[in-house]
C-alpha cells in the first residue's frame, strides 16, 4: 500500500477536548513525516466499529488498486468509491500535532472524550477504548483458535 511510509504500532489513548480536537500519536506523525499532505486521511470502516486512517500515498494507492480491479464506469467502481474516497475527509496537523475529528464521525463510533489510536502496520484504526478492548480479546481469540501464523516470506 504504502511503501515508503513505516509502520503504525502500538495503542495510544488519548484525550478529545470540546472542540473535536485530539493529539495523534507523535509516532504516527513519524510514520507520516515524509508524506506532502501532513495529516491524516480518515473514514469509518466498513468492516469494525472505528474510524480508519492512512496517509495521503496509501489513498493513492488504493485509487490506483481499485482502477486495476474495476472497470472505471463500473457499479462495483462507484459503490466502493462512494464508500472508501466518498465518505473520507482530510484533516491536516494543527501546529502541536492535533486533528479535529467531525462530531458525526466520533458519534458514528461512540467517541466522546477518549479515543484509542490503534497501529495495524500500514494503516491505523480509532476506537472508544471500551469497544477496543472486546475487539482484542476477539482477535486474540480468533487468532488462537484458528492457529493463524504469518505466511512464509521473506524474513
Amino acid at each position: 500500500m504504502c511503501g515508503q511510509l513505516g509502520l503504525f504500532l502500538s495503542t495510544v489513548i488519548n484525550k478529545v477536548d470540546k472542540k473535536g480536537r485530539v493529539s495523534v500519536p507523535a509516532s504516527f506523525r513519524t510514520v507520516m513525516s515524509q508524506e506532502e499532505f501532513q495529516g491524516v486521511v480518515l473514514f469509518q470502516s466498513y468492516t469494525q466499529n472505528a474510524i480508519e486512517g492512512v496517509a495521503m500515498s496509501s489513498m493513492e494507492a488504493m485509487s490506483d488498486r481499485m482502477d486495476d480491479q474495476f472497470a472505471l464506469f463500473s457499479d462495483d467502481h462507484d459503490e466502493m468509491a462512494t464508500v472508501l474516497f466518498g465518505e473520507s475527509i482530510q484533516l491536516a496537523f494543527d501546529g502541536d500535532g492535533r486533528i479535529t475529528l467531525p462530531q458525526s464521525m466520533m458519534d458514528a463510533v461512540g467517541v466522546s472524550d477518549r479515543l484509542a489510536f490503534v497501529g495495524l502496520g500500514k494503516k491505523f484504526q480509532i476506537w472508544n477504548p471500551e469497544i477496543l478492548t472486546e475487539r482484542k480479546d476477539h482477535a486474540r481469540r480468533a487468532v488462537s483458535d484458528k492457529k493463524m501464523t504469518l505466511p512464509k516470506g521473506g524474513v
